[in-house]
């Protein structure tokens, strides 16, 4: 049997080994988030057909659930969004003016630039069709008979992708649009350029997951497709932490793995507006 001051003794060892649990307890690493990650946000800079089209909304929520990391988007024209990063307020850039993003990587701003995904870009304008434009046998022509009727056509004149590519197809075509009377520039995102070529109903050079995803509220159809000159590539690259020490580089680095491992490529080529794929997986294709 126990004496009194073997009971005391016992009390106290209980009380150390009591301790030393709450203690282990206490120094235990913290549960992480889903998918083994500490979570944090990111900054993205991107063209707005990315966001307007619905695709963020969609993978986001299974970034995070994967990460537990956030990201905040900026949605702007290409030419903004490219400037955004240069600038060093965002981490990680999705845009699609492939020709600058490889300029601009060369000296130094980006880093981890990969092809990520494509479409293409499509001429829509009222069923109409008052210049003939679904007759042309190419992009270049379906500007010029646009030029030649001087029907409206709503530029999205923002600098963007979308504009940038515009701009040289006229120059290609020998049209010099601005200043005419038939030419309009929104200076804004392309579902607003979308709305007001449909008010005025006019044509309008358009990336097909952001008429796909809004067409059902536009009395606008596609007219011409299919050259090779419309071909839209998107890329998603990191802003250089050497440039911008404070960007977050190793949960930007996270997120590009997650767009160019095969389940982000799936889930691009699975997403659909209407029926129609808006975006295809492509990883390493080139021009």
């Amino acid at each position: 049997m126990f004496d009194k001051r073997n009971l005391k003794l016992l009390g106290l060892l209980m009380a150390l080994v009591l301790a030393a649990g709450l203690l282990a307890v206490g120094c235990a690493p913290k549960e992480e988030e889903p998918g083994g990650e500490a979570g944090g946000e990111i900054i993205l800079a991107t063209t707005t057909s990315t966001y307007d089209s619905g695709l963020l909304d969609y993978l986001h929520p299974i970034f995070k659930e994967k990460t537990g990391i956030e990201v905040k988007v900026i949605s702007q024209g290409t030419g903004q969004a490219l400037e955004t990063g240069k600038n060093g307020d965002a981490d990680v850039l999705l845009v699609h003016d492939r020709q600058a993003e490889l300029q601009l990587v060369e000296e130094g701003f980006f880093v981890d630039r990969h092809d990520v995904m494509y479409n293409d870009f499509i001429i829509v304008g009222p069923e109409a069709d008052p210049s003939g434009v679904k007759e042309a046998g190419s992009a270049l022509e379906a500007l010029q008979k646009i030029a030649a009727g001087e029907t409206e056509f709503v530029s999205r004149g923002d600098d963007s992708g979308t504009h940038r590519l515009e701009m040289r197809l006229w120059e290609a075509a020998g049209v010099a649009p601005e200043d005419q009377a038939w030419y309009a520039s929104a200076g804004s995102g392309m579902g607003d350029t979308l709305r007001m070529a449909h008010e005025k109903e006019a044509y309008c050079i358009a990336d097909r997951g952001t008429y796909v995803s809004l067409k059902k509220d536009l009395d606008l159809v596609l007219l011409f497709d299919g050259d090779p000159a419309l071909f839209n590539q998107y890329g998603v690259m990191a802003v250089n932490p050497e440039k911008h020490p404070h960007v977050k580089y190793d949960l930007a680095k996270k997120y590009i793995e997650f767009l160019t491992s095969q389940e982000g490529q799936e889930l691009i080529a699975g997403f659909k507006k209407e029926g129609e794929t808006l975006f295809f997986p492509g990883l390493g294709l080139e021009e």
